[in-house]
């Protein structure tokens, strides 16, 4: 996950000032903890320990959930973010760099199986659990999308010239797999492709619930899916990475892109995956970053 040294992500960086929320993330690092166990482990209040809790949710770096316990309910967390890298110099579009930003629901073709279904920001569009309603004219103000299995298509524009060549492709979406309602412990592999050329799996761990996504629109149930995990894929010349991580040794060669030529990512979450677990697509107005699938390209 990349993170802009900026002030339109205080939030994440408040929630890191306190050495209590620190250790919070040390304990929760070696296995999740409710909030008693913490608050034994801190030798601080349990009221206490859930007000840092809440801090380091709405920062996107733990997740929570209620369980039932032999004395009512008790609140797990567990630790949500792997790895930040933080992104010093801003990434605003440069004198080589051609931006764009896709609305979740403009996708141009599709192969989807239940739970499915998608929103716009103001209601639900269509029917649950129908896949028929993801061709619904209404599916190109969807800004959150959902599927069990299967795809969807976008394409992406090209305004290269004839002069220029691809040196980098960046994209970045806010995403997580999808269960029923929500399980944080739901995995998901999530197989991108441009041009029909494999870049690469990720694997989710769940789909997440909890406090409310900081977007979400308020006729939004508690119930449903609440935010993703923000992921930027970048396919370079030497590797495809995910967060700075390998994720392929497809390059940007590989692709072939070239001025005129049309460019189409597909995402899809495939039926034999040994991880089956679908998939959420956030965009704006929805999850944790009020963003639709940007993508970035970068020339010579």
């Amino acid at each position: 996950m990349n993170i802009e040294v900026s002030s339109k992500n205080i939030r994440f960086f408040e929630a890191l000032s306190s050495e209590t929320r620190i250790k919070m993330i040390e304990l929760l690092n070696e296995q999740p903890m409710n909030i008693k166990e913490l608050a034994e482990k801190l030798d601080i209040s349990s009221a206490i320990v859930t007000r840092h809790a809440q801090l380091l949710e709405q920062a996107g770096i733990i997740s929570s959930k209620s369980l039932t316990a032999s004395r009512g309910t008790q609140k797990m967390c567990s630790l949500l973010l792997d790895q930040v890298h933080l992104q010093f110099r801003g990434k605003g579009r440069g004198p080589n760099e051609i931006a764009a930003s896709i609305p979740v629901g403009q996708y141009i073709s599709y192969e989807v199986k239940p739970t499915c279904g998608l929103a716009s920001s103001a209601k639900q569009i269509g029917v649950v659990n129908d896949p028929r309603y993801f061709a619904d004219p209404e599916h190109v103000h969807a800004s959150i999308i959902w599927f069990g299995s299967g795809y969807v298509t976008y394409r992406i524009p090209n305004f290269l010239q004839n002069d220029q060549t691809l040196t980098s492709l960046e994209i970045s979406l806010e995403i997580c797999s999808e269960a029923h309602r929500h399980n944080e412990q739901w995995p998901s592999d999530i197989t991108f492709y441009i041009n029909d050329i494999r870049l690469g799996t990720w694997t989710c761990p769940g789909d997440f619930g909890g406090p409310p996504g900081i977007y979400n629109p308020p006729w939004w149930t508690y119930y449903n899916t609440q935010h993703g995990q923000l992921k930027t894929i970048t396919v370079k010349k030497q590797m495809t990475v995910i967060d700075g991580d390998v994720m392929s040794q497809v390059t940007i060669n590989d692709l072939n892109v070239a001025p005129g030529k049309e460019l189409f990512l597909k995402i899809a979450v495939h039926e034999d995956a040994v991880h089956c677990g679908g998939i959420n697509i956030f965009g704006k107005d929805f999850g944790n970053y009020n963003q639709d699938i940007r993508v970035t390209m970068t020339y010579a």
